[in-house]
């Protein structure tokens, strides 16, 4: 249901349900996690990797086993704190950058998934669609906090609310997607760019994440702060030390995130 390979230090997390549109089950969901948890950890990876195996990046929860424990009287069955909540926060907080090949449909939590990765290589058929209203749900999986720092407040809303697909165009219009390939390319450029970041200064990424995580939910005085902090964490790192060293030199950096 989930595979993890690592090569040329990218942990690639692929979720392996194509016959059910690698829809989520507990078991999908609890896999993803440690898997999630393992690239987290992994000291091989310095970069991941999240993509959908067949026409589907992720049509969310599978239907038939929340249909199952509705009718068994256990509701959302404790899903969205669970699961949905420890793997959004995970991909958000992890020092490593995290990139979503969106090969096709993300529905649901499964575009919230995409939503809570660091950038986004969308194929030209890719579609994004907000199911949450639709079946009388309100969002999770982070898609009120994610998407309205992609796309502002606004149209998050009319987004959430209306719940209209969006097409992989206009995602990149609004800013949801980084890139959109030919479907056949989008595995291969979401790679290249993740082994781009594996390849760069890992350090200052995570800080960068942190940086911008904060910043949205504090004031400029705390946000100049942190980025004092961190700063001054950077610049005790080889690899600032090793990159200035290169820049004064005139040759290219190379990082080992230390």
């Amino acid at each position: 249901m989930i595979s993890y390979d690592v090569t040329d230090a990218v942990a690639t997390v692929t979720l392996d349900r194509p016959d059910a549109m690698n829809s989520l089950t507990a078991e999908v969901k609890s896999a993803l996690l440690d898997a999630l948890r393992r690239a987290a950890d992994d000291p091989e990876a310095r970069a991941v990797l999240l993509t959908g195996s067949g026409r589907a990046f992720c049509a969310g929860q599978d239907l038939r086993e929340h249909a199952a424990n509705l009718e068994a009287g256990r509701g959302l069955a404790d899903t969205v704190r669970a699961h949905y909540n420890p793997i959004v926060e995970l991909i958000t907080t992890m020092p490593k950058p995290v990139v979503a090949a969106v090969n096709g449909v993300a529905a649901g939590a499964g575009a919230s998934l995409a939503f809570a990765c660091d950038l986004r290589v969308a194929s030209e058929k890719a579609k994004f669609a907000m199911a949450f209203a639709g079946i009388g749900l309100a969002p999770d999986s982070g898609a009120s906090w994610t998407l309205q720092r992609l796309v502002g407040p606004a149209r998050a809303a009319e987004l959430l609310l209306l719940g209209e697909p969006l097409d992989a165009a206009r995602a990149l219009e609004l800013g949801v997607v980084t890139r959109v390939v030919a479907p056949g390319d989008v595995l291969k450029t979401a790679q290249e760019l993740a082994v781009r970041l594996a390849a760069g200064p890992t350090r200052a990424y995570a800080a960068t994440k942190r940086a911008l995580a904060y910043a949205a939910a504090h004031s400029l005085p705390e946000a100049l702060a942190l980025e004092a902090d961190l700063q001054d964490e950077c610049a005790a790192t080889e690899d600032h030390l090793g990159a200035t060293r290169a820049f004064l030199a005139k040759e290219q950096p190379s990082f080992r995130g230390r």
